[in-house]
């Protein structure tokens, strides 16, 4: 049972990682052109919008489910915001290139990053500037800016959507040798979720692949060498994993980016590197109806960003998909604007 002052500890830190992550977000607001270019037809939205009160309230929630989780003993309390001058550099950089990627936004230019070359190596639907990105996945510039972009999109609440992935995680494991168990974590990116994984498990034998030499790069860097740790570059349509090698699969973040067809080969190669009793744990955007009031918020997300396979994934039928490749769902859990799906393979 964590202490009083724990929990105001957690509290306080968190208040203040969502305040200075919303801060940017509403300053980045101000400095953003229009939602939709002048003269492009502004798309009809069916959902619904969420008011703030009760985007507040989800947050909160997400919040008070995390400090349940920790102190249940599912995982340890994170660390605060970063040192100030990482965070003034991290800021700085950050709305430095956000003038850039407006720019890109407003004229629709997303394929900066295609050429003969790349063509040869990587898949066609890779080679695109996701949200507008600079340099797309390709670029030390690009890797360095991920994290700030990403928890300045979610207001300071991305960490605490993906710890929700550690639950599952210490099920999964629960009782049993960390040292005999693998586990490989598909589009790991710069390493954010191996980082909270090997806090909790540092024993356990982690495996992290991802398609981008860069974020691969950043994610060496920011984890550093460990005895249990391998970093390997590859495609998720192909892991260059043995059959049912691993005990866990986590992927974060990756299946709103995959074409239709194309995640049905990944669900297919997660599949087949687990183990008979193995758990799949894959933690991504929410889809339509998860919570009913942030439908329409959903459907605006591809129209601001680039991202071309959004709205398929909305109607996206995650249990019928891993279904078809043997493994049953065991769960499906909103937390806040992401959810955490479960799979097990019999």
């Amino acid at each position: 049972m964590a202490r009083p002052l724990s929990r105001i500890g957690f509290g306080l830190s968190q208040t203040a990682r969502v305040a200075w992550y919303a801060g940017h977000y509403l300053a980045l607001n101000r400095m953003r052109g229009p939602l939709v270019p002048e003269g492009e037809a502004r798309p009809k939205i069916r959902g619904t919008f969420p008011k703030w009160q009760a985007i507040v309230g989800e947050m909160r929630a997400l919040f008070e489910r995390d400090w349940s989780n920790i102190e249940a003993g599912f995982y340890r309390a994170p660390l605060g915001l970063a040192s100030p001058s990482d965070a003034l550099t991290s800021s700085l950089r950050f709305f430095k290139d956000a003038r850039v990627v407006d720019e890109r936004r407003l004229n629709r230019r997303h394929s900066e990053v295609m050429s003969d070359e790349r063509s040869a190596q990587y898949p066609r639907y890779y080679l695109q500037n996701f949200h507008y990105q600079t340099d797309g996945w390709f670029s030390e510039k690009s890797a360095k800016l991920y994290d700030t972009q990403v928890e300045v999109l979610f207001a300071g609440t991305a960490g605490a959507m993906r710890r929700q992935a550690l639950v599952p995680l210490a099920q999964a494991i629960r009782s049993r040798d960390q040292r005999k168990l693998s586990m490989l974590e598909v589009a790991c990116g710069t390493g954010g979720f191996l980082s909270d994984v090997l806090s909790n498990f540092p024993r356990l034998n982690i495996t992290g692949l991802d398609l981008s030499p860069a974020y691969i790069a950043e994610a060496r860097e920011r984890l550093g060498a460990r005895r249990n740790l391998t970093l390997i570059e590859a495609n998720a349509e192909s892991l260059p994993v043995e059959d049912a090698s691993q005990d866990i699969v986590s992927c974060i973040y990756l299946f709103h980016e995959l074409p239709p067809k194309i995640r049905g080969l990944v669900a297919a190669e997660i599949a087949r590197v687990l183990k008979p009793g193995g758990t799949a744990i894959i933690v991504d955007a929410l889809q339509t109806g998860d919570t009913p009031n942030f439908d329409g918020l959903l459907e605006v997300f591809p129209i601001g960003f680039h991202e071309p396979y959004f709205t398929s994934y909305l109607a996206e039928d995650f249990a019928k998909l891993f279904s078809a490749q043997g493994l049953a769902q065991a769960s499906d859990m909103p937390a806040f604007l992401s959810k955490v799906m479960v799979f097990e393979k019999h």
